[in-house]
Order: structure tokens, then C-alpha cells, then sequence
């Protein structure tokens, strides 16, 4: 007395949701590092080519760190957005339903 019910899952080849728009999700952590590694190189190739030199090093230093924080609250607040509208589809506003 079983029942032998089986449920067959059939692979599609479309992806769905976010991927498929052609996007894919972000890590904000390798953002801010690949920023800060770009803005290191950018820096140290400056140094080495003799563009900068003497006390333009000195507020040339913490430009990547800062960029670097930029692009994470950048990408912060676009992640949240999206997070957020996804959570709002379907919601229906209280002031345009009529009595």
C-alpha cells in the first residue's frame, strides 16, 4: 500500500528572473576591492612615471580608499533599490482605489 507518485522536474534551457534580464548579482566586496586595486595601480603608475612628485603624493594616497567607499555605497544603495522594488510589485496605493 504506497503510492509511488514521482515528481519530474524538466530542465528548461531560458533562466529566469534576475538572469533572465542578462544581468547577474553584484558582490559588493569584490566592487570595492577591484575599485581599490584599479585606484593602487593607477597611483603607483603615476609614481613610477614621474607625473606625480613631492607633496602631490601625500593627497594622492587615499584616493582609491575613498573611491573605493563611494563605489560600495553606490552599490549599497542600487542593491537595496532593486531589493526593495522587487517587494513592491503587485501592491496596490491606498489613495487611488475609489469608494
Amino acid at each position: 500500500m504506497s503510492d509511488d507518485t514521482t515528481t519530474r522536474v524538466v530542465p528548461t534551457d531560458e533562466p529566469t528572473g534576475f538572469l533572465a534580464e542578462g544581468r547577474h548579482p553584484v558582490s559588493i566586496s569584490h566592487l570595492v576591492m577591484g575599485v581599490a586595486f584599479a585606484g593602487m595601480t593607477l597611483v603607483w603608475a603615476l609614481l613610477a612615471g614621474d607625473v606625480v612628485e613631492g607633496d602631490d603624493v601625500r593627497w594622492l594616497m587615499p584616493v582609491p580608499w575613498v573611491l573605493a567607499g563611494v563605489a560600495g555605497l553606490v552599490g549599497l544603495v542600487v542593491a537595496d533599490r532593486r531589493r526593495v522594488a522587487s517587494r513592491r510589485t503587485g501592491w496596490v496605493d491606498s489613495g487611488t482605489m475609489e469608494p
